[in-house]
């Protein structure tokens, strides 16, 4: 497996993939990213996108969050596609690339959040020290 930041020309290949529908928002993240707002972390195995996550320099879009935590940066919009995929060890290395990016930077924290329903992702983040 190979994670690295997103590149212009993988945004069809991850759209093929890991499909955003009307909302674009691996365009969007990738975007955020030019404009030096983000890292968008891409994995892929056999040349084929399997996951994501986007580090969010500014802290988490949540004003609130940020209010409270406002120099820590976020990961967010992590995922792993298909969910076959999922359990496979992926996720945990997008996270560690995440913290790896961010520690190079000279951040030493960062963030992340998840929905009360997305259990499986809650016990990844808490085994992980989140």
């Amino acid at each position: 497996m190979i994670i690295r930041e997103c590149r212009e020309d993988d945004l069809s290949l991850l759209e093929h993939h890991i499909p955003s529908g009307r909302t674009r928002i691996h365009e969007a993240r990738f975007h955020r990213q030019q404009q030096g707002l983000s890292t968008f972390l891409t994995a892929w195995i056999d040349f084929v996108p399997v996951g994501h996550g986007e580090i969010r320099w500014r802290g988490c879009a949540a004003a609130e969050v940020r209010e409270r935590y406002a120099n820590c940066p976020e990961l967010n919009g992590l995922a792993v596609w298909p969910p076959e995929r999922q359990s496979h060890g992926i996720g945990t290395a997008i996270i560690h690339a995440a913290e790896a990016t961010a520690a190079q930077r000279g951040d030493h924290h960062i963030g992340l959040g998840v929905d009360d329903h997305n259990l499986r992702a809650a016990a990844l983040y808490l085994r992980l020290g989140y």
